[in-house]
């Protein structure tokens, strides 16, 4: 068998690699403490693109709450304000309903999620989410409202980000460069609409049994799903979120309780873990699982991102954890 290749951090990578297991051969990995960022890539090139999945919704999260800062948005806005969706019944959608899944609506538009395509996702690896943002709305307007509870929609945060991207007057891509990327110097995060726009850096992730993934890419999903970093701006991204210094941050704090003692902000979760509270977010695609995981009170940070479609949140999980408790000797000497 030929060795793994491992760059970065060897130490972050080796205990990465302990709490993922023997599954979980590609990765990456940044840890933040008290400042000071670490960053591995376990069998991938450095600087090795991957799809982020839902923490796309907790960087949305983070655009909502900087609109609404800059006065652009507000908790009460309804999507009819902002979408041509006017006469239908998502139109009396709020955004703040919307950044904390209590809007009513399903996962997914009502005809974008058929089982063929699920079939055609497990049998054959295809993305079933490439959608225009002009097909996603056609799909939103004919989509049903239900009870106002706890539901975790794909759908609202889709529209959510294109939504607050319309009140800046641009797109969810530019305002995502224009707002984080740039001013945080995420200089390799995307957010591409098709194929043709990935990076030659990108990775394709594989299914649980290896089988290679389409890229998970499209415009509509962009905001709920679509974007892809790299390890340096995944760290970059957790040092700034737990420094303040990130656009949005208000985002994280928690303003509604779900279910098991789990709180929600704008995306962000909050729940109690060994005895800390964690603001984490995970996510997945058809090759990819991922974690961003905080631990505020410690100024520490993990953003995880396995290049397969096995679980990361206990290794995330386990990772921070351990990163406060300074069970690793190369993080107890970061302060």
């Amino acid at each position: 068998m030929s060795e793994i290749r491992t760059s970065g951090d060897a130490a972050l990578a080796a205990r990465a690699a302990h709490h993922l297991g023997r599954h979980h051969d590609r990765f990456v990995v940044a840890r933040v403490l008290r400042g000071q960022v670490h960053i591995a890539q376990v069998g991938l090139e450095t600087g090795a693109q991957v799809e982020i999945g839902s923490v796309s919704k907790a960087v949305t999260g983070l655009l909502f709450d900087d609109s609404r800062r800059r006065g652009e948005t507000s908790d009460d806005t309804p999507l009819g304000a902002l979408l041509p969706v006017a006469g239908t019944p998502v139109a009396q959608v709020t955004l703040g309903e919307l950044a904390t899944h209590r809007s009513g609506l399903p996962r997914l538009a009502k005809g974008t999620a058929s089982v063929r395509t699920t079939l055609d996702l497990w049998r054959h690896g295809t993305n079933p989410y490439g959608e225009t943002l002009d097909e996603l709305l056609v799909a939103a307007r004919a989509t049903p409202v239900g009870r106002k509870r706890p539901s975790y929609s794909n759908l609202g945060f889709m529209l959510l980000g294109h939504a607050v991207a319309a009140a800046a007057g641009t797109t969810y891509a530019d305002l995502l460069t224009q707002r984080i990327a740039e001013p945080l110097g995420l200089v390799t995060t995307t957010v591409p609409a098709t194929a043709a726009e990935l990076r030659p850096a990108a990775v394709m992730g594989t299914s649980r049994r290896g089988k290679v993934m389409t890229p998970w890419v499209g415009e509509a999903l962009g905001p709920a799903g679509g974007i892809r970093s790299t390890p340096g701006d995944l760290g970059r991204l957790v040092q700034t979120l737990l420094d303040g210094s990130a656009p949005g941050t208000g985002a994280l704090e928690p303003v509604q309780r779900l279910s098991g003692g789990v709180r929600i902000g704008a995306a962000w979760l909050v729940l109690e873990h060994r005895g800390a509270v964690v603001t984490w977010h995970n996510g997945g695609t058809g090759g990819f699982r991922s974690i961003l995981a905080l631990n505020r009170d410690a100024g520490a940070g993990v953003a995880l991102v396995s290049a397969t479609a096995r679980s990361v949140d206990s290794a995330g999980f386990g990772l921070l954890a351990e990163c406060v408790a300074g069970a690793d000797g190369s993080v107890a000497a970061d302060g």
